[in-house]
């Protein structure tokens, strides 16, 4: 369920039917972001390894600016990717990991079907 505002005090809940918005961006809620953490981890592992290594060498958080911008840029591609190859298995999990507040022990069906539908 996601919360919608409906005016400034009340909200309306809906289930997460996308891992996309309506523009075809990516929406990275925690729970689209930990169905794809193996994805990330894999694909996005020299951006993230440079950030980190920007992060340790530098105390000054503008530094890493940049390096940190790539490691968005990586996720967000992904997931571009992950909803054009395997958009209904990346819904399911994505959806379950929401609704389950990102237990994966409660998603594991949906986990393996994505990980067949796009393996990493």
């Amino acid at each position: 369920m996601i919360m919608e505002p409906i005016n400034r005090t009340q909200f309306v809940c809906r289930r997460m039917d996308s891992t996309m918005d309506v523009s075809g961006e990516p929406i990275p809620t925690s729970s689209v972001l930990m169905a794809a953490a193996k994805h990330i981890g894999t694909r996005c592992r020299g951006e993230n390894i440079a950030f980190l290594k920007c992060k340790k060498d530098d105390p000054n958080p503008e530094k890493c600016l940049d390096k940190g911008r790539q490691v968005t840029e990586c996720v967000l591609h992904l997931l571009r990717d992950l909803h054009q190859n395997c958009s209904k298995e990346m819904d399911a999990y994505a959806g379950c990991m929401y609704y389950h507040t990102n237990e994966f022990e409660l998603c594991r069906k949906e986990q393996q079907a994505f990980e067949k539908a796009c393996p990493f």
